[in-house]
């Protein structure tokens, strides 16, 4: 991204690890010594003691932190479907969002209401996949059904640079795939398309182990 400040949210179905991320990517950018867990009750954005003896967050809280000489200020809104109130409000004023899914549950009931509000307010979006550690958890299976439930235009960004990756980001939209055919598709065509809702790059990882979450947050700036 060539922007300097950018506003990010957090968006995800209860228990599909968004407080876990948004921990992960504050460790990642050196922004906190140690990513604290929800289960232990020391995660650093859920500071309401509810929220703490719940395991839920409730209430949309920020956190600034710099990654790349960029400033992000990121928000961690309520994952349970009786706090969408609170969630709907934060996506005014987005500049993008993170939607995290499950990699054992996928795409859930309220993954798919936050998807819609994403498009009401016409809020670009990544998407992680998460628990990808735990059994039952598959790359195909997920992507498939990102695509099914979600959009055709999710696109894997974990294949990034393979010949796979530039020909689905090509069927994302015409204009894309007449510069692929051109030998003329551009990074800056891709952050573009992203930006327009026309792509929703979508990564796999876990974030309570760490993993896949350095690269999500280079994504997000590149």
């Amino acid at each position: 991204m060539t922007q300097t400040h950018i506003n990010i949210a957090m968006l995800a179905h209860v228990d599909a690890g968004k407080t876990t991320l948004s921990e992960a990517l504050l460790y990642k950018s050196g922004s906190i010594r140690k990513a604290g867990r929800v289960d232990n009750k020391d995660a650093f954005l859920d500071t309401n003691e509810m929220e703490r003896n719940r395991g839920i967050t409730i209430f949309s809280k920020q956190a600034v932190f710099s990654y790349g000489g960029c400033e992000f200020i990121l928000l961690d809104t309520p994952g349970h479907v009786d706090f969408s109130a609170e969630t709907e409000r934060t996506l005014q004023v987005l500049d993008y969002a993170i939607l995290v899914v499950s990699g054992t549950e996928g795409v859930q009931s309220h993954t798919k209401t936050l998807w819609k509000l994403l498009a009401k307010y016409n809020v670009p979006c990544f998407i992680f996949v998460n628990k990808m550690d735990l059994a039952g958890a598959n790359k195909g299976i997920a992507m498939a059904k990102l695509k099914s439930k979600l959009s055709d235009n999710c696109v894997d960004f974990d294949t990034v640079d393979t010949d796979e990756f530039y020909e689905n980001i090509a069927l994302c939209d015409e204009d894309l795939l007449v510069k692929y055919e051109e030998g003329n598709l551009q990074k800056s065509h891709i952050v573009k398309a992203i930006k327009d809702r026309k792509i929703f790059p979508c990564m796999f990882g876990a974030a309570l182990k760490l993993k896949g979450t350095e690269e999500f947050l280079d994504c997000i700036y590149n």
